[in-house]
């Protein structure tokens, strides 16, 4: 049984600990959050045990933490972690700072403890099929891989204000399955980014609607667009092109009925929000979690995952700024 220690008991906690409750051989055994009342919620819902967070870490009755906290606490606490020896699974990003992650992969290595990066949108049934298909060669070499994300209503401007902009905190997850498709490295980025959605979004240094291209060393290309509105639902599509042909995973829809009247052919809207969407991809990524940690196997995506992820989220934020193209000189290492 592998024991599981919550840190961050709020809405991906929540998340988290349905998950574990899941997975046979794993189990929440410890739940800590600033705030006590969440916690308190958590830990009837688990049968897990309230603690601080620098209790939990350190109890031999913790084998793995799960980090669901703030982002700004995600350094301290991946260090407290290795340091004790504790298996880490860690929300993106694993930090703001491309080279405060690089101390944090110097405490995993010399810790020796395993690191997962919950880039979920990798687990994911059909995301994960395409991928499957590319690598069996199925459609030849990838040519150009389009990636779509559009929330259903920007979040708050407060969150706003702490996020890291848009190209950190909501496209992360499209550069980490860019990774995932290409099957090679980008070595530019090139970003456009306007505030249509809302106002107050740039009137906070931030941009709601915005398109990426990422290029390969072989000329593989990758368009990237986000929108924090979408009337139709949680839109996430992924296409890959190549010289054979094309995969492409559409929408998940509330249900799969189709109608169809003198007016044309209608279908069920898109599912609402994350929640719904990547219900069954929250609960795999940990099951493969709770795995690589049992049996000793590799767990990806790992912690230089999520660097690289936060490098190609940095290069498109200058080149927004910049309005020019960004090089990454060093494309292949952390």
């Amino acid at each position: 049984m592998l024991n599981i220690g919550l840190l961050g008991c709020g809405r991906i906690g929540q998340v988290h600990g349905r998950s574990i409750g899941q997975i046979d051989g794993a189990r929440v055994a410890a739940v800590a959050d600033a705030l006590e009342a969440p916690a308190r919620t958590l830990a009837d819902k688990t049968g897990a045990t309230v603690m601080g967070a620098e209790e939990l870490i350190a109890s031999a009755d913790v084998d793995a933490v799960v980090i669901g906290t703030p982002t700004n606490t995600h350094f301290d606490l991946i260090h407290a972690a290795a340091s004790a020896g504790k298996a880490i699974f860690c929300e993106k990003p694993v930090d703001m700072s491309a080279d405060r992650i690089r101390d944090c992969i110097k405490a995993v290595e010399a810790a020796g403890v395993p690191f997962m990066t919950a880039f979920n949108r990798r687990f994911d049934p059909n995301f994960a099929n395409v991928q499957a298909r590319i690598a069996a060669g199925e459609i030849g070499g990838v040519e150009i891989v389009t990636i779509q994300s559009r929330d259903p209503s920007p979040p708050p401007i407060s969150y706003i204000q702490s996020s890291g902009g848009l190209f950190r905190d909501m496209m992360i997850h499209d550069f980490d399955m860019a990774r995932f498709l290409l099957g090679e490295e980008p070595v530019t980025v090139y970003a456009v980014g306007a505030s249509l959605v809302d106002p107050e979004i740039g009137q906070a240094g931030d941009v709601d609607t915005a398109a990426v291209t990422l290029t390969t060393e072989s000329g593989r290309i990758c368009q990237i667009t986000n929108s924090r509105r979408a009337s139709y639902g949680y839109d996430q599509r992924i296409e890959v092109h190549g010289e054979k042909g094309m995969l492409r995973a559409g929408n998940v829809l509330e249900n799969t009925v189709e109608i169809a009247t003198s007016t044309g052919f209608r279908k069920a809207p898109a599912q609402h929000f994350f929640l719904e969407r990547y219900e069954a991809a929250y609960r795999a990524e940990m099951a493969h979690f709770v795995e690589g940690v049992v049996s000793q196997k590799h767990i990806s995506p790992g912690i230089v995952d999520g660097l690289r992820a936060q490098i190609l989220a940095d290069a498109a934020t200058r080149s927004f700024e910049q309005a020019a193209a960004i090089s990454l000189i060093e494309p292949n290492g952390p």
